[in-house]
């Protein structure tokens, strides 16, 4: 059976389902093939699954802390099975809204292996998709476009594979029925620092190996140097400029024992488990990408200014092309894609204007160039910055380690980055995102008047400290 599709999108995860709505709206018939849920990794295995466990965690953390505030609180237990099936139940009604959206707009989904096929009797050129499932008979979508979003998995180590035993990866750890006594991390970027960070809230020893001279690698130096301190603090012991030696890696019925050249001096860490966190790798195997002319970097689709590939007919968004792997930046990409196959729209994308969070305690977000890459690119800067130990509502809050960071072009006053690291600051970032898009300065940021006492304060307070005129420190 065969059936004909303006559109049809490989993966019904955030990117393709976002593009998917968006191609109804605009008069597409579309179709998504779904390997297993719609939602894909962010709903089911990543974003709100992790968040809702640290939140769980955040609660705990806070309850045990409860008499800094007033309030006495005896036999306070953890019911990990129960924080587990709360995580399960947001999970499923956010699957079930999706679903519901999807059916609104009338887009046709298919569950089960989608392909991409060469030029055959269903059309002389690339593109045809056949929908293996093991139960029935392939199914055939011939579309007039396709959008790749089949997104990514984790990177495994050359010589270690996890077992969702002793060995664990992200998808794993979501999985487990009951917390270790110790975890060994192996990685300290995002993921490895919020699984971190949510672990040792619940009680577990926690050790994260970082490959690099500090975690966080990616972020600004003084925030990474912040959170190290954060970290360190909760008695999470971090080694970082360091090298798993995997050969010398030994499991055993307690545990695991791994030596680390730290430094170039070997070292032996145990823990009951290892989790494996070390990026991630496109999902472009086995889905018929050598029947076109696509090309890959690695293990990511190579795509133009409009996310076309090499098949002009062929479009490919979010993880499945590196970059920014943020589940807000496939959904972006996926709508810039569609446009641009309904209405030829050639919308443009500033990655420097997007947002990012690392949802640890203390959070981190940031928008923009850090302090390092803004030199690098040759700009003379100016900076201001503001701690919360300032801000009034961080002190009632009870949380007041933290600042906010704001760098400029000393020259036109142009903002170039903003870094915040401290409570609720992923809540904070968007007014920091939407100055970087109307070009606003520092002072016009400081210009705003913020409510007090609230902790937006800070931002407005950073801003005027990059002209030396912060008022409350």
């Amino acid at each position: 059976m065969s059936r004909e599709y303006d559109l049809v999108i490989l993966g019904g995860g955030t990117g393709g389902y976002v593009a998917a709505i968006r191609a109804s709206q605009l008069g597409l018939s579309t179709a998504i093939v779904e390997q297993e849920k719609l939602g894909g990794t962010c709903l089911h295995k990543g974003c709100i699954p992790s968040k809702a466990l640290l939140r769980s965690a955040e609660v705990y953390r806070q309850t045990k802390s409860a008499s800094e505030y007033g309030i006495d609180t005896t036999e306070i237990q953890l019911n990990y099975p129960a924080i587990q099936k709360r995580k399960e139940n947001i999970v499923e009604q956010l699957h079930t809204g999706v679903k519901s959206l999807i059916k609104k707009g009338k887009i046709d989904v298919y569950y089960g292996k989608g392909r991409i096929l060469g030029p055959s009797i269903f059309s002389p050129m690339a593109g045809t998709i056949s929908v293996e499932n093991n139960d029935e008979e392939n199914e055939m979508l011939i579309p007039k476009n396709i959008i790749i979003a089949t997104g990514s998995s984790p990177r495994n180590l050359k010589k270690i594979e996890p077992d969702g035993v002793k060995i664990l990866n992200s998808d794993h750890a979501l999985q487990m029925d009951e917390l270790p006594r110790s975890m060994m991390i192996i990685g300290g970027g995002v993921i490895g620092i919020e699984w971190a960070s949510m672990l040792a809230d619940f009680g577990v020893d926690i050790k994260v190996i970082e490959y690099s001279d500090r975690i966080l690698p990616s972020e600004d130096a003084d925030i990474s140097k912040e959170m190290e301190k954060a970290l360190k603090k909760r008695g999470i012991q971090i080694i970082t400029s360091a090298q798993l030696l995997e050969e010398k890696l030994e499991i055993t019925d307690e545990g695991v024992i791994a030596t680390v050249s730290v430094n170039g001096v070997e070292e032996v860490f145990e823990a009951d488990k290892m989790f494996i966190s070390v990026g991630r790798i496109g999902n472009t195997k086995d889905i018929g990408i050598e029947n076109t002319e696509i090309e890959l970097d690695s293990s990511f689709i190579k795509v133009n200014e409009v996310y076309q590939t090499k098949e002009k007919h062929i479009y490919a968004i979010g993880d499945v092309i590196g970059g920014m792997q943020l589940a807000h930046v496939a959904s972006s990409e996926g709508i810039a894609a569609v446009e641009h196959i309904a209405e030829g729209t050639r919308k443009s994308i500033n990655y420097q204007n997007i947002a990012r969070c690392v949802y640890s305690h203390p959070e981190i977000a940031s928008v923009g160039l850090t302090e390092e890459k803004a030199k690098e690119q040759g700009f003379t800067l100016k900076i201001g910055k503001f701690p919360f130990k300032a801000i009034g509502k961080a002190l009632v809050y009870g949380e007041s380690d933290g600042f906010v960071k704001i760098i400029a072009d000393e020259s036109t006053n142009d903002i170039l980055g903003i870094h915040m690291i401290g409570p609720h600051v992923s809540d904070m970032i968007s007014e920091a995102a939407l100055a970087m898009l109307l070009d606003a300065t520092p002072w016009e940021i400081g210009e705003t008047i913020h409510p007090h006492p609230s902790l937006s304060e800070v931002i407005g307070e950073a801003a005027l400290a990059v002209d030396g005129k912060a008022l409350h420190f």
